[in-house]
């Protein structure tokens, strides 16, 4: 069920599209077919005119009933989800992890990779896709408020994910359905975490499953004093 939703929320433009058309021929054979019905004199016309006018109303009333599933599961249901639902990047297990920490699998991964010099923040559009706190080079450790804007046009989703500098290999820490702009995107905890430097990326996707460049910030993870 769960892909199910995903492919609604992804493809919901093409299969608008796809049943106006359907919508439209199936109701232009229903009324030739009402009208054939109306004129026809002799049984054998009036049979086949009533089978007509009964195939058309039938597909007529399957498009509006998929019309209806649709747009309800589109407006009431998917917008109602776990966010992670429609992530499409490997995850961490939500559920048995506490949101913004890291399984200690991937803690053990990260801490055997090479840590070179953080580098300058990559991606970033201003008043689309921005992290303005942390910013390049800062220094975090414990629980951090992370700041910013996710807003463009046909807004899907947002989610932020961290990996070691130098790896390509991203664990997300959290996800949201909702736009910010100059706001509180979400919180992470770095305790988990091997001190060190990190990437943190902001992935923003539309509507129709459309990633946008990441916004990507440099940082350093400190220890507790």
């Amino acid at each position: 069920m769960a892909e199910f939703y995903k492919f609604l929320a992804s493809y919901e433009a093409l299969i608008y599209i796809v049943l106006a058309i359907g919508a439209l021929f199936a109701f232009r054979w229903l009324l030739r077919s009402w009208r054939e019905s109306q004129t026809a004199v002799y049984t054998m016309e009036r049979e086949f005119s009533a089978r007509r006018l009964g195939q058309s109303s039938a597909i007529s009333v399957l498009i509006v009933v998929l019309f209806c599933v649709v747009f309800s599961a589109n407006t009431f249901i998917i917008p109602g989800l776990p966010s992670d639902i429609f992530l499409t990047t490997p995850t961490l297990d939500l559920i048995s992890t506490p949101t913004g920490t890291l399984s200690p699998e991937m803690m053990t991964q990260f801490a055997g990779l090479p840590q070179p010099a953080a580098a300058n923040t990559t991606g970033c559009t201003p008043k689309q896709v921005m992290l303005t706190s942390p910013q390049a080079g800062d220094e975090i450790k414990g629980t951090i408020e992370l700041i910013g804007t996710v807003n463009i046009p046909n807004f899907g989703f947002y989610k932020y994910e961290v990996a070691r500098m130098g790896s390509d290999t991203w664990a997300t820490i959290s996800a949201n359905r909702d736009p910010v702009t100059d706001g509180l995107i979400g919180r992470w905890n770095t305790t988990a975490l091997t001190p060190g430097d990190y990437q943190l990326r902001l992935v923003v996707t539309d509507n129709q499953g459309k990633m946008l460049p990441a916004c990507v910030v440099p940082v350093r993870v400190v220890p507790i004093q």
